[in-house]
Formats: C-alpha cells, sequence, structure tokens
C-alpha cells in the first residue's frame, strides 16, 4: 500500500483529455471487449441516498468504485456524486492507485457521450447543440462534444437561471455561440444532450427534427427518464450494452411498460456504432446508464499516463 498512487480531480484534467479519453473506450471496443460480459451495477439504498458498487476486471486491470449518490448534499454546498475507486493489478490484485470516484464519473461519462455523438452525428458541417443541465455533467459534456464536434450554438437550458447563463457563459469562453433557452430550443436542434437529475421527460420528443440526435446520461433508475416516449418510439435508439439498458433504463424501461416499444427496439449498441454500423435517418437516441468497464478502462489509461506509459 506504501506505493499506492493517488490520482486527484486535477491530475485528472492534466493527464487525458476529454477527446484522448473518448479515443482509450473506443480502443476497448475496437479490440473486442463486450460489454454485455461486464458486471452489472450493485445499489444499495442508504439514508443519504444510495451506495453504488462498480467492479471490473478486463486485461491489465481489475478495480472497483464506491459512489455515493447524495441528493440532499447541493443543498448544503457539497456535490451529489462522491466516491472513489481503487485500480489493481489484473494479474494479482494487488493495489497500484486510489482515484477520485466523482472526478472519475465526471471524465468518463462524457467521453462515452462524445464517442456515440462522433458516430451519430454528421461531421460536416457544424451543430446546434441543446443542453439540459447546468451541473459539473454539463460542463463536462459541453467540453467533451466540442472536441468531438464543431458547434455552431449551444443553448442552454436549466432550472435554474442563473446557472443556465453562467454555462452559456462559459462556452461562449470558448468561442461557442452560447445562449440560455427553453425546452422548445430542441426544435431545429442536431444535438440535444440531457444530464440532469430530472425524472419525468424535458421535452416533447415529437418535436426532435428526423435527422437529429439525443443523447440522455442522466439516470440509471428503472423508473426515472429524462426523455420520452413519443422520441423512443421515433428513434433509432443505441445504448452501452443490452443488459444493462433494459435492467437500469427508464428511458426505455417505461415506454416498455407502457407496451409502446418492446425490448427489441434497441438497434445497437455502442459497440456496433464503433466497429463500422452507420445509422439511418431517423432521429438518433443513444442512452447512457454508466458502466463499470468505462471506469476501468479510463483509471487505467490515467494510471499509465501517471506513470510515464502509453
Amino acid at each position: 500500500m506504501a506505493d499506492l498512487l493517488l490520482i486527484d480531480a486535477p491530475a485528472m484534467t492534466r493527464l487525458l483529455t476529454p477527446a484522448a479519453t473518448a479515443d482509450v473506450l473506443a480502443g476497448v471496443l475496437r479490440a473486442g471487449f463486450d460489454p454485455e460480459t461486464a458486471p452489472l451495477r450493485t445499489a444499495v439504498p442508504v439514508p443519504a441516498g444510495e451506495l453504488l458498487l462498480m467492479p471490473a476486471a478486463s486485461g491489465a486491470y481489475a478495480g472497483v468504485k464506491i459512489a455515493g449518490v447524495a441528493p440532499g448534499n447541493p443543498a448544503l454546498g457539497l456535490p451529489r456524486i462522491t466516491g472513489s475507486y481503487l485500480l489493481l493489478d489484473g494479474a494479482d490484485l494487488r493495489p497500484l492507485a486510489l482515484l477520485d470516484g466523482a472526478a472519475l464519473t465526471e471524465l468518463r461519462t462524457p467521453a462515452v457521450s462524445a464517442l456515440a455523438v462522433r458516430r451519430l452525428t454528421p461531421g460536416d458541417r457544424p451543430l446546434r447543440l441543446v443542453l439540459f443541465g447546468t451541473g459539473p455533467q454539463a460542463y463536462g459534456h459541453l467540453e467533451a462534444v466540442l472536441a468531438a464536434r464543431e458547434l455552431a450554438e449551444a443553448v442552454v437550458v436549466g432550472r435554474d437561471p442563473i446557472g443556465a447563463r453562467a454555462l452559456a457563459g462559459y462556452a461562449r469562453s470558448l468561442d461557442v455561440p452560447a445562449r440560455a433557452g427553453t425546452p422548445d430550443d430542441v426544435d431545429g436542434a442536431d444535438l440535444v444532450v440531457c444530464c440532469t437529475t430530472a425524472r419525468e421527460p424535458l421535452f416533447d420528443g415529437a418535436r426532435v427534427a428526423p435527422g437529429a440526435t439525443v443523447v440522455a446520461v442522466g439516470s440509471h433508475e428503472p423508473t426515472a427518464r429524462e426523455t420520452d416516449t413519443a422520441l423512443v418510439t421515433r428513434a433509432e435508439v443505441y445504448v452501452e450494452a443490452r443488459a444493462a439498458a433494459l435492467r437500469e433504463a427508464g428511458d426505455l424501461l417505461v415506454p416498455v411498460a407502457e407496451g409502446a416499444i418492446g425490448e427489441d427496439h434497441i438497434a445497437g449498441t455502442l459497440a456496433d456504432l464503433v466497429n463500422g454500423r452507420v445509422p439511418s435517418g431517423r432521429p438518433r437516441f443513444f442512452k447512457s446508464v454508466g458502466m463499470a468497464w468505462e471506469d476501468l478502462a479510463v483509471a487505467g489509461a490515467l494510471y499509465r499516463a501517471a506513470r510515464g506509459g502509453s
């Protein structure tokens, strides 16, 4: 334990860019890893909220993230997501590194979305982005999307007008024309990104343009969703893994329970997209719940970078 490497949030920012993080995930999928074989998340209710246990093992590393989701924390000036990640040697399970779990989540979740955006959106023209959310994930997604695609405009939609204006101002500091907006701004959007704590749909899915892409990352609970049934029934749906989505993705499970779609409505996975699948002209919907293999891949890359490796 004396040689345990500590990797904090500032170090992560220095070690991996959003684009490099997306490349790490793409590399894992191109190498043949099947996310369907990854262990699923264990969630344990506790008085403050929820404890999440996310173990994974692949190749040179094993690891586990213990994350806390404390809905009451923001009112106390504390982060909603807490936790730590323990990276282990895959051969003998010796501890190698301890990482800030919340910062790891803030790095890998936007990178997963950016990888999907690379494959689901046209790359030959700037995109009009509508971004729901004003928290750390919203900031991370703005940066990650900008690393993947040029943006013509960013419209920020949030419950807190001050937070929405602040994020729009940050986007302008990155040379992106930006403003605060409303859910109606999904009309004409090329890309809609949802990274909120909402439990009910944020916008009318019938208003999403036929060629647009929607990404939703805010929920991993089967009864909570950011998108409505109208969008899901119209859309070509992609997920990280079918098993995880059909266990945790309320955006899909609620329409299934309503009888609007079947479990076979999922068109494909992120691995399918990375390995060459071409999406259709319908609205494209990528639903992410977050998976342990992603944390492991990014933690391993951070460890190698911190040790001076490649």
